[in-house]
């Protein structure tokens, strides 16, 4: 079994604390080399275990204990298909054994309101932003216990690119909106271990400071090519930037993000109750 300093340089490679000598636990080890899953085994995850996770994700930290999240197992055949369909590049959203769907539910506290009367506004940015953090609290809190129960997992944030069709296909009323979907299932291959950036950029003390990204990033890029370099032909828009003779993590990203995705999402969100003041 690998030492922690072993899986701290294979997560990060940055040279960084080694922690060596710390305490650690299996949770611990669990985190540092959990990995995505897009390839799955037939086997059925039982329903006990699978209310047995629910429980757990739903057992996580919420803002003010308003608990904003709700999760949505889906089922049907018919509708997975039709999920899966809007994302043809990813055919594990239709082929995992399970697949959830977590939500921001910030409808609940405006029904709550009603019941009681005392009418809650919760259609504001701080309560689309409360929403989302707990129902983004709740899936990773059962992506961890997932994994620690020999399941595999991968995050579907892309469904808010086509939030109008998912909510039809889901059902979903007003200020209730999808954060990200989850495929869940028993692994049929390994997936790997992803190298993330160096501490140095993403952990700070006392003060922000970014001084050193520009060489700290530039290595990083060298780094994860050597590990896991991306295909030529997996460039992205190369019509609009053209061909990289390099083409590290950091160029992926930068035109990842410069062809903006999840448009569609603000408007969706506004013409189902959100107005953000």
């Amino acid at each position: 079994m690998p030492d922690i300093a072993d899986m701290l340089a294979y997560r990060f490679g940055d040279g960084g604390p080694s922690c060596e000598g710390a305490e650690d636990n299996d949770l611990i080890r669990r985190v540092l080399s959990r990995k995505t899953v897009r390839r799955y085994s037939d086997k059925l995850p039982s329903e006990e275990l699978l209310d047995l996770l629910t429980a757990c994700a739903l057992s996580a930290s919420a803002k003010s204990d308003f608990q904003q999240a709700s999760t949505l197992r889906l089922r049907d055949p018919q509708k997975r298909a039709a999920i899966g369909a809007l994302f043809p590049s990813m055919p594990w959203i239709g082929n995992a054994p399970v697949f959830f769907v977590f939500l921001g539910d910030a409808r609940r506290l405006h029904r709550i309101g009603e019941l009681r009367g005392k009418p809650v506004e919760n259609g504001t940015l701080e309560g689309f932003f409360n929403a989302s953090i707990d129902a983004a609290l709740a899936m990773q809190t059962m992506i961890l216990c997932a994994e620690s129960s020999g399941l595999g997992v991968c995050p579907i944030s892309v469904i808010r690119n086509e939030a109008d069709k998912v909510a039809e296909i889901l059902g979903l009323p007003d200020l209730v909106f999808p954060v990200a979907g989850l495929c869940l299932g028993y692994p049929s291959a390994e997936g790997f271990v992803s190298l993330r950036l160096p501490r140095e950029v993403t952990t700070h003390s006392d003060r922000y400071d970014d001084g050193k990204l520009a060489a700290a990033i530039d290595d990083y890029d060298q780094r994860r090519h050597a590990r896991h370099a991306i295909p030529k032909d997996q460039q992205r828009s190369t019509a609009e930037f053209g061909e990289a003779s390099f083409y590290g993590w950091s160029e992926d990203k930068a035109r990842q993000a410069a062809k903006a995705e999840g448009a569609a999402f603000p408007p969706y969100l506004r013409r189902h109750g959100f107005k953000f003041d």
